[in-house]
């Protein structure tokens, strides 16, 4: 992105661990192939220590949330030295399932926020992630990462505990203003969802 364009780009990535070298350079490649803008990946497994291990030349701006004792969670926002992003503010949860960063690309406030829900409870947990950082969520929000909890009914047969939990992290979107951009482009579209049989989301 250079400075004239108006527009950012935003991949996410669920990558299941970032341990092995291998997968780092892989990972690095990709990312420099597609060329985002910004990048949040969940799932890193990285622990505090081991934040330098995920340097990739272009993208010094690296906002991670690790654990401290366990390889589990994680995750991380990427923001390319191209997009000229000035942070202002940075949050992560103790225990390392979201980081938010809140700044400003050409003069746009602009707060991205990326989260990996745990798998059990993730609505639960994703309607107190918006509660907690209610007054930092604003206009220009952007949401990325992996809820571990789908957003629509989507024509599958569910349970009714599923389908009221839909129902209320929907509320909560919706009370935090907040929309599912995909959802709304493609209503009917699932080419970008995953059904967990063992977690029946």
């Amino acid at each position: 992105m250079t400075a004239s364009n108006s527009h950012i780009t935003i991949l996410t990535l669920d990558v299941t661990g970032l341990n092995a070298p291998s997968k780092r350079y892989r990972l690095a490649n990709w990312i420099k192939s597609k060329d985002p803008s910004v990048c949040c990946i969940q799932e890193t497994h990285l622990m505090y220590k081991d934040t330098h291990r995920l340097k990739i030349k272009g993208w010094r701006n690296n906002y991670q949330a690790n654990g401290k004792k366990k390889k589990k969670a994680g995750v991380v926002i990427l923001v390319s030295d191209e997009t000229n992003f000035k942070p202002t503010k940075i949050k992560k949860d103790k225990e390392v399932h979201y980081t938010m960063v809140k700044g400003s690309i050409q003069q746009e406030e602009l707060t991205i926020l990326n989260i990996y829900a745990p798998n059990t409870g993730a609505p639960r947990f994703i309607k107190q992630v918006l509660r907690d950082l209610q007054r930092d969520l604003g206009h220009h929000t952007i949401i990325k990462g992996e809820f571990n909890a789908p957003l629509s009914i989507l024509h599958r047969p569910m349970r009714q505990k599923i389908i009221k939990n839909i129902q209320d992290l929907n509320s909560a979107l919706d009370q935090a203003d907040l929309i599912d951009i995909y959802r709304t482009l493609h209503p009917k579209s699932t080419e970008y969802t995953f059904f967990s049989a063992p977690h029946r989301t």
